[in-house]
């Protein structure tokens, strides 16, 4: 193992997903935001840029800011009720970390998903790929769960997973979670003053989930049983997650001054788990046929360029798992397309150049991207 992956200090990431809950940021009184806590926060997100990580955040909030001002009592919210509070107060949000990032010249952008788009092929590649165009140009992208649209069928319910599959969209090696508990215990702390904090956790066990399963509180459903599911997905990118309290003034500092949280540190790096869930777990829909040149490129670790595919087997959308053969029909790998079929076909033989003239729009310059390709071992031979 890598000593980045099994790291238990928050400076050894590269690319993190910090989640901050409702009750962190917002005064659940009156609706307010912390703007103290919140300037803090930023402060320290501010400082693992300059450490050069990058870093997008996950945020609840909008609905505790957004029912204030339509003066929705305290009763549970239905959908609808949810949806419009979401759209109101999702603006305020995104304006005081708007104000709070210029602080420290600092660009935001607000991207609002739903569980579909992280299961939906097509929408995941869009959603990925505008992510990290976001990060290459230095933006912080502010995300949440597009509740103005979601129904209930198709909205991931906590911003936990949804912070979750984000860290595996982004192939994020740190996901965080601010949370009101300071990690993972063996009982529920609020109910038995002897529970045990446990410091670092290698897989969920169901001796792990016994420990948040039938406990009530905070600590209950919707509390750590939805943790250990971000947990399960995060683990299952090779991505590390920590549980921390989100409380005090700083709480990214705090993560690496104190014991007081729980790691959760997968087996695997967030490269190596996407090239595995590529290479072992999409069903193909077609195949990509390159030629010599096309297939030593590959072997050095290039990614699949236009010029270098002789023909297009199957019928299949963007974002798609197809097969990577060479001339011989021998299988090389398992790769995403950014391209359809389609759209495919017109633009095999030609230089990433001419790509906008034979479609009418520019797309990616790589059929296949070398971080959406799996090849298989001897590939190069």
């Amino acid at each position: 193992m890598s000593p980045h992956r099994t790291s238990t200090s928050l400076g050894a990431g590269r690319r993190l997903v910090v989640k901050i809950g409702s009750a962190l940021l917002v005064d659940e009184a009156d609706g307010t935001i912390r703007r103290d806590w919140l300037a803090a926060l930023v402060a320290d997100l501010a400082a693992c840029r300059n450490l050069g990580q990058e870093v997008l955040i996950v945020s609840s909030g909008a609905i505790a800011v957004g029912r204030q001002h339509l003066g929705l009592d305290r009763r549970p919210l239905h959908l609808d009720e949810k949806q419009a509070a979401a759209a109101t107060g999702m603006i305020r949000l995104a304006h005081a970390y708007q104000e709070a990032l210029a602080a420290h010249s600092i660009t935001v952008a607000q991207v609002l998903l739903t569980l579909d788009d992280s299961e939906d092929r097509r929408r995941y590649i869009n959603a990925r790929n505008t992510l990290a165009t976001l990060l290459r140009f230095g933006a912080v992208p502010l995300i949440n769960e597009n509740d103005t649209v979601a129904t209930d069928e198709i909205r991931f319910g906590d911003n936990d997973r949804l912070a979750a599959r984000v860290a595996a969209m982004v192939s994020a090696d740190t996901l965080v979670l601010l949370s009101d508990i300071d990690g993972l215990y063996d009982a529920d702390p609020h109910a038995n003053p002897t529970a045990r904090l446990i410091p670092e956790v290698h897989e969920i066990t169901p001796e792990i989930e016994a420990m948040a399963a039938g406990t009530a509180g905070g600590y209950g459903t919707g509390g750590m049983v939805t943790k250990l599911a971000a947990a399960r997905i995060a683990l299952a990118a090779g991505c590390r997650m920590v549980i921390a309290d989100g409380h005090p003034l700083h709480p990214l500092a705090r993560i690496d001054q104190t014991t007081r949280r729980t790691w959760f540190i997968p087996a695997a790096s967030p490269q190596a788990a996407r090239k595995s869930w590529i290479a072992g777990t999409l069903a193909p829909a077609g195949s990509i046929i390159v030629d010599a040149g096309a297939a030593r490129a590959l072997a050095s670790g290039k990614s699949l360029l236009p010029a270098g595919v002789t023909a297009i087997e199957g019928d299949f959308g963007k974002g798609a798992a197809i097969v990577v053969k060479d001339g011989r029909g021998r299988e090389l790998g398992r790769g995403l397309s950014a391209y359809s079929a389609a759209d495919a076909r017109r633009i095999i033989g030609k230089k990433t150049g001419e790509i906008e003239d034979c479609l009418g729009y520019r797309g990616r310059d790589e059929l296949i991207h070398r971080d959406d390709l799996a090849l298989h071992q001897g590939a190069s031979e």
